[in-house]
């Protein structure tokens, strides 16, 4: 096993040092107000709610740091693994406050991926949540990994009566060694995240503490988080920007709830008065389309669409009354609803636009898990419908080699910007070069400053008259029809026997069944009928295209594609597949 080097410049950071900081800061700061909201549920209809304050937190994260200190020692690496709950986020913050090495795995690897994940980053400890059990017993039983300790995260007694007290099997135990003493060193490398792997095999990416909290400060400079705002952590902790979220509304004072699944997530909404919610273009999309949906099946388009216009109209003379216009449609979100940030991949802009015509400020972010994760981001004052925004303080970026049109790949530098790759340097050294993170990324800035994104630089098509088709243009073309739940656009040889580089434009839909039934009544079954609806449309969109963008070729599904947690189609697995 190589050594971990640190490659990244020092970065003196003037608001949190290391986790240990945000912690006591914020419990220092907002003491016993809430932190969390838990719901806990007894039988079907018995439900009670525990309130967590900032000080709670901190007592807690000690007081499990101290029981795996007494348990393990120092210097083991911990790889966690399960839904969002407070244990897991428990568990995260009590490894980084000097225990060692945070491996945080996405939930929903198969268990090959699991096995390949935990032997790859050499863990030891392995904390699960129960819906895990039958993996955890599979790895204990196979042996094949480093990993000797296993710890379910239904076994963390966290009670206001444990304090101190070691939260493992060995209970109160003795140490020589107090958790809260532990040295940590911000510029250690403290995490190792494995990225999502749309396109190849997933990497581990190595952070450090000063990574995190670099990119933490840099975020509260241009997005407002109050002490009284309510938050739903819906994007899995084990991805950089659902973490990087929590982390915000830790560090902003505001309360955080989880939700109970997908299909209640309007609900939730509703439930727990959520105002600030960070969240992937695939479920604001969704959201809108269903509130528009609502909006047509009560007859009321020409009146929503009469109060955009003059909610728009008002907004020139500085008179802003979007939620008092909008009001019926807020409380069907939890009427409180306030910010919504987006991030992971673009956003179909009519949706962003949207969301702000009926008072809720929609914003846009960009960035990776090498880059800790945010690079770019709007903030309230500072917007543009389509963009990304502008850097946020502290990180330049670049349009590497443009061409032409100012098309270039995006590159940034500053202390966000990840170590490398855990033992792959071929790889570090493609994506660090002279310092720039290469994000792979092809970007273009208008005369603004506004940053916009145009796909994947992996994902162009080049065509053979040297013609470039961005498959993510078209891809939110297709997204704007109503019954389309995902899309992909990639190019296919024209002919399997002839030119390879003779590639023609396609396109796979996934549509929604539900939609075609109630649209197309009894054609709404036939296979044959819906591909001749969906490519009469996709026609029409061609229609507003120049030659060379026109998709050829049209796949038409109910069949959900391979995606990430985040909700991005894994190209390289579908490509596989066609």
């Amino acid at each position: 096993m190589k050594d971990i080097k640190q490659l990244t410049p020092v970065y003196e950071n003037d608001t949190y040092r290391d986790f240990r900081d945000l912690l006591n800061k914020s419990a220092e700061k907002y003491g016993d107000s809430d932190a969390f909201i838990i719901k806990h549920k007894k039988g079907r209809k018995e439900v009670s709610y525990e309130h967590v304050s900032f000080n709670r937190f901190r007592d807690d994260v000690n007081a499990l740091g101290q029981g795996l200190l007494n348990e393990f020692g120092v210097g083991k690496r911990y790889a966690i693994i399960g839904k969002n709950r407070y244990e897991w986020l428990l568990s995260y913050f009590a490894v980084l406050g000097g225990l060692g090495i945070c491996i945080p795995l996405d939930k929903g690897l198969p268990y090959e991926e699991l096995e390949s994940s935990l032997a790859r980053s050499y863990a030891d400890v392995l904390i699960y949540d129960p819906a895990h059990q039958e993996q955890v017993d599979r790895l204990k039983s196979e042996g094949k990994t480093k990993v000797s300790s296993f710890i379910c995260m239904d076994e963390i007694p966290m009670t206001e009566g444990n304090m101190g007290k070691s939260t493992v099997s060995g209970g109160e135990q003795a140490c020589a060694l107090r958790y809260t003493d532990l040295c940590i060193d911000p510029e250690k490398i403290d995490i190792l995240l494995f990225t999502s792997g749309t396109t190849s095999m997933a990497k581990a990416v190595m952070l450090s503490q000063r990574n995190i909290m670099s990119n933490l400060e840099a975020i509260e400079k241009v997005i407002d988080i109050e002490p009284a705002d309510v938050s739903m952590a819906f994007l899995p902790y084990h991805h950089t920007f659902g973490a990087t979220g929590q982390f915000a509304m830790i560090a902003g004072g505001a309360a955080s709830t989880y939700c109970d699944g997908l299909k209640y997530l309007q609900k939730n909404l509703v439930e727990y008065k959520v105002s600030v919610f960070f969240c992937v273009p695939l479920l604001i999309e969704s959201v809108y389309k269903k509130v528009m949906a609502t909006v047509k099946k009560e007859g009321k388009e020409k009146k929503v669409a009469f109060g955009m216009k003059l909610t728009k109209l008002l907004m020139k003379f500085g008179i802003d009354v979007r939620r008092k216009i909008f009001g019926e449609i807020l409380e069907k979100l939890g009427g409180n609803i306030r910010l919504v940030i987006s991030g992971a991949s673009a956003i179909d802009p009519e949706a962003l636009a949207g969301f702000k015509a009926f008072g809720i400020e929609a914003i846009q972010g960009y960035g990776m898990t090498e880059s800790s994760p945010v690079i770019c981001a709007e903030n309230i004052y500072e917007n543009r419908i389509g963009s990304i925004g502008r850097p946020l303080p502290g990180i330049d970026v670049k349009i590497f080699e443009p061409n032409e049109e100012g098309i270039g790949e995006l590159i940034a530098r500053g202390p966000n910007v990840m170590a490398g790759y855990f033992e792959n340097e071929e790889e570090t050294a493609k994506t660090l070069v002279d310092g720039w993170l290469h994000t792979g990324d092809l970007a273009y800035v208008d005369k603004d400053g506004y940053i916009f994104i145009c796909g994947r630089k992996k994902n162009v098509i080049v065509l053979k008259n040297g013609k470039n088709v961005y498959p993510e243009e078209l891809e939110v073309l297709i997204s704007n029809l109503p019954y389309v739940e995902e899309c992909m656009v990639f190019g296919q040889p024209r002919n399997h026997d002839g030119d390879h580089k003779d590639l023609a434009i396609c396109a796979k839909i996934v549509y929604k069944a539900d939609w075609m039934r109630e649209n197309l009544g009894q054609e709404g079954d036939d296979v044959a009928k819906i591909e001749a609806y969906v490519k009469a449309d996709i026609d029409k969109i061609n229609e507003t295209l120049p030659t060379y963008k026109q998709m050829l070729r049209v796949i038409v599904t109910d069949q959900e594609m391979i995606k990430t947690t985040t909700g991005k189609v894994k190209r390289y697995e579908e490509a596989k597949k066609m």
